[in-house]
């Protein structure tokens, strides 16, 4: 199976020698990592036509900024952000040798009591994780902070969150970066949003506006945080990736998918925390994507002219076209 696009010639970094030793390492690296990925077409191919051409992009942008280079991955549910890390990470590390340490907007997710807390003194939904709102925005903020200024030899603790039981895992089980880093990725489904207007709110788009927020409060409070701390986490990114799903029925329908591995990565006799496993069914997971079905449906229409790099997904969950905004 042949890849449909690749990486637009007029925006190709360094030499063709320099890329092709690139994918050279980045392919060797890539051997023992590539059943994890579940990628179904030949690897070598997509390094050499996307992959490794967007590393050497990336690489041209990080030589002219001083200290680390922050970029952002948006990406609605299921889209595939986690594959397109693992991609970036290998690929900068092996590829272009810089240092490359990443976490999500689901890391920094408001522990479940807070979200309950919420749920209690702001509004019912606030108990379902997602929408801004949900994050410890200010947990984000002081670790890019941290990792931006960071010594050899400091110890920067990313924070972990497990969706299985929705709620962060405790402090002890956080992942532990040492030192400075090169690049910085961030990724979520809402990264780079924008506050809608007053009026498009009136209108309830989905049976979940209509039934559980007639008055509209919750969504209100969303775009208010929008105008908050979420800009000034948005603001700190130097680039913002974008990889677009072809509708809202596809985000329906992969992050089912995603349910489903979620589902057979556990083994429920293992689970230690005493909370409830929470996986769930094809219902609820419609019931779970209406939360995000306004920002997500805005993003799909305007986030492809402000990203730096947009890589359009078709039905296949493959790449068809790639629209770069920056020189």
């Amino acid at each position: 199976m042949s890849i449909l696009t690749s990486w637009p010639r007029e925006h190709l970094c360094l030499t063709s020698k320099q890329r092709r030793e690139a994918t050279e390492r980045v392919e060797a690296e890539f051997s023992s990592t590539l059943k994890s990925l579940k990628i179904d077409i030949g690897l070598v191919e997509m390094l050499e036509a996307i992959y490794v051409p967007l590393g050497a992009w990336i690489y041209e942008k990080k030589q002219q900024k001083r200290g680390p280079l922050i970029i952002g991955i948006n990406g609605a549910q299921g889209a595939g952000k986690s594959t397109l890390f693992t991609l970036l990470e290998v690929t900068l590390a092996e590829g272009f040798g810089q240092r490359v340490v990443g976490f999500s907007l689901d890391d920094i997710y408001k522990t479940r009591a807070d979200r309950l807390k919420m749920a209690e003194q702001v509004h019912p939904l606030f108990v379902t994780r997602g929408v801004p709102g949900t994050h410890d925005v200010e947990l984000g903020l002081n670790l890019l902070h941290e990792l931006r200024s960071a010594r050899p030899d400091k110890i920067t603790k990313i924070p972990v969150f497990d969706k299985s039981i929705d709620d962060r895992c405790p402090e002890s089980v956080w992942q532990e970066w040492i030192g400075t880093a090169d690049i910085v990725i961030l990724d979520g489904w809402c990264l780079g949003a924008q506050p809608q207007s007053d009026e498009s709110l009136q209108q309830p788009i989905n049976t979940l506006e209509e039934q559980e927020d007639p008055d509209g409060r919750w969504r209100e409070y969303v775009n208010e945080e929008l105008k908050g701390n979420y800009s000034r986490l948005f603001n700190m990114m130097d680039l913002l990736l974008m990889l677009k799903v072809p509708s809202m029925e596809s985000v329906f329908e992969w992050r089912t998918l995603q349910e489903k591995k979620l589902a057979e990565r556990i083994d429920h006799s293992d689970s230690n925390s005493g909370e409830p496993l929470r996986i769930m069914g094809e219902s609820e997971i419609r019931h779970f994507i209406m939360h995000y079905e306004r920002l997500t449906r805005e993003m799909l229409e305007r986030m492809p002219e402000k990203a730096d790099a947009t890589l359009h997904l078709n039905e296949n969950h493959k790449i068809d076209r790639i629209q770069i905004n920056q020189g």
